[in-house]
């Protein structure tokens, strides 16, 4: 988890603000915690903001609702990104649901960037709750941990 702290004062503090907004918007944001810091001048808020390191999304993709995970995952990390697309198409299509009703592909790209996939990996990704992971979990777990096997061209 990450951390990144904004502090806006109560007189012209609209920049700062709509910066903490856009970082908001682009972020998995698992705590906010706020505190009023009062001064001669009114005072400020402070806000400190724990997230989840996930994929950076800038505001173009956001008004799209596309992002192109080849841009923002590396090229192992992207492999078992279309790995585990498939298994949630096939899971979908047996079940007659939505892909994204198994995983969003938000929710995948962040098992993929994980260095360990474990259950209790899986369990740490915003969006994923008990009765997913314990529905789907073991598909996309057994093929993290096969993909994972498969030696990488770079360590030849």
């Amino acid at each position: 988890m990450q951390i990144q702290v904004f502090t806006i004062p109560i007189l012209e503090g609209e920049e700062i603000l709509s910066e903490m907004n856009k970082f908001l918007r682009s972020h998995r944001v698992a705590e906010i915690q706020k505190t009023f810091i009062p001064t001669a001048t009114g005072g400020s808020w402070s806000f400190c903001i724990t997230y989840l390191e996930s994929v950076k999304v800038v505001d173009s993709e956001i008004k799209k609702g596309k992002i192109d995970y080849r841009n923002v995952l590396n090229e192992r990390d992207f492999a078992l990104f279309c790995e585990m697309r498939k298994v949630r198409k096939q899971i979908a299509e047996k079940e007659a649901i939505p892909p994204f009703a198994v995983f969003t592909d938000a929710e995948l790209a962040e098992i993929a960037k994980l260095e360990t996939v474990t259950i209790s990996s899986i369990k740490g990704i915003a969006g994923i709750g008990e009765k997913k992971l314990e529905k789907y979990g073991s598909y996309f777990l057994e093929i993290a941990n096969e993909t994972s096997r498969q030696p990488d061209e770079s360590d030849s």
